[in-house]
């Protein structure tokens, strides 16, 4: 991450430079805005500290086109006492902070610092949106399940929506994928997806790091900042464990939530805010209501739109399906090729019951990957079950994969398999396998 110092004085330039490398930090300096502009692009990695009066350009100009060529670059203002009006505009307009002269070299770091941070979030985040534009959004959330393509198309009609959504799974089903695909595919996809764990708000400022804490309120940081809900004005704020939050925060993000707006403690201020919630639990909401254990007003708020993400043991079919993307993506990740698939490997696949869904998928595929699933394999095989019992495993293995690759089709699966109807339909009796799971 670059900043940029440009200063026609020399002595305050000099001296800033230096205190920026006491404190670690790299900085480009520059005498003249137009040479220092000529140095910034779009996606330009880093933020811009300049001074208002300059000779060639005077600071506010050269904010101005710098926010022509990306209005997300931080540009922080040093002014002196006179400029202050003209640049409160200018703070109006985008401008991130200004400091007034004379001041402490460590209050400008602090901006700084604080400027960076917003910048690498920035970057980030449209590195991820390329990421994502770059594959088959309709692939993300794989499977070919009836409850996976029907999810599919719900995600995509309520992309084009803004309504809030609660999504609703267990641990490992993909629930954060949702709210990103709600988010990536919707008018919002430009602006900021935040995540927030509400299981690990820290304890005693969990407040603060939702509401965000004006300069001076809290005794434990010297510099004001906005809460998670203000990072998500524009965009997505993603509320994970929801049900984990305690009955006194679950009342200020009620309030937040049905008044749209925010005001940080210490703040005598409070901000419109325009955002979308979509909110992921992997427990019984309504349960916990009845139990008192959540707000029944939250839940409402919180629920105009359910969405429940299937886990693992509930689409069988998808598993191969899955387990290869996974494969795939950890032999790039590792740079190894993929070995070939022992037996044990498919055994495993379809006689685990996999409670840690996705998630514990994706880690299997990784051992698969790096030889070290032997264990598993020898229980998937069912080394421990009597012979007859192994087999029956076996057999259902090969019934399912079969189903898979003729998409449920019956007549494929009697010429792939070379067995009577009778037979086949007795088989998916005494296994409980239903060929309507492996259409499409």
């Amino acid at each position: 991450m670059t900043i940029m110092l440009i200063d026609d004085d020399d002595t305050l330039r000099t001296v800033l430079h230096q205190a920026f490398e006491l404190e670690g930090i790299e900085v480009d300096v520059e005498a003249d805005a137009i040479a220092g502009l000529k140095r910034i692009g779009n996606d330009y990695p880093g933020i811009v500290i300049t001074d208002v009066r300059m000779p060639s350009m005077d600071g506010l100009t050269l904010f101005q086109k710098i926010r022509a060529i990306d209005p997300e670059i931080p540009v922080i203002l040093m002014t002196g006492h006179g400029d202050i009006p003209m640049v409160i505009d200018a703070m109006r307009a985008g401008v991130f902070d200004f400091v007034t002269k004379p001041f402490s070299p460590d209050v400008l770091i602090a901006s700084a610092r604080r400027a960076v941070e917003l910048r690498a979030l920035v970057l980030e985040n449209r590195a991820l949106r390329c990421a994502a534009d770059a594959i088959d959004h309709e692939n993300i959330l794989i499977g070919e399940t009836p409850a996976m393509v029907k999810l599919r198309s719900i995600i995509r009609q309520l992309a084009q929506t803004d309504i809030d959504v609660l999504v609703q799974g267990e641990t490992g089903t993909g629930k954060e994928l949702v709210a990103l695909l709600l988010h990536r595919r919707g008018a919002r996809r430009s602006k900021r997806f935040v995540a927030v764990n509400c299981a690990a708000l820290h304890a005693g400022i969990g407040e603060a790091e939702l509401l965000g804490h004006a300069q001076g309120a809290l005794s434990q940081y010297r510099w004001g900042q906005s809460g998670f809900i203000e990072q998500s004005d524009g965009g997505t704020l993603f509320l994970d464990e929801v049900g984990s939050l305690p009955m006194a925060m679950q009342g200020i993000l009620l309030r937040v939530l049905e008044e749209r707006e925010v005001r940080s403690i210490g703040s005598s201020e409070a901000k419109a805010i325009n955002l979308r919630v979509v909110a992921a639990t992997n427990i019984d909401l309504a349960a916990a209501v009845s139990q008192g254990n959540f707000r029944d007003d939250l839940y409402y708020r919180l629920n105009p739109i359910h969405l429940t993400v299937p886990p693992l043991r509930e689409r069988t079919a998808d598993i191969p399906l899955l387990f290869s993307y996974f494969l795939n993506e950890a032999s790039q990740q590792f740079r190894k090729a993929i070995p070939d698939m022992r037996r044990g490997v498919h055994a495993h696949l379809t006689s685990h019951h996999w409670p840690g869904n996705a998630r514990e998928l994706r880690s299997y595929a990784q051992r698969v990957l790096l030889g070290l699933d032997n264990d598993e394999q020898t229980e998937g095989l069912g080394m421990k079950l009597p012979l007859p019992d192994r087999v029956a495993q076996f057999e259902a293995m090969l019934i399912r994969q079969a189903l898979t690759k003729a998409s449920g089709d019956i007549q494929q699966v009697l010429v792939h398999l070379g067995i009577p109807r009778n037979t086949l339909y007795d088989k998916l009796k005494r296994y409980d396998i239903q060929p309507a799971d492996f259409r499409t």
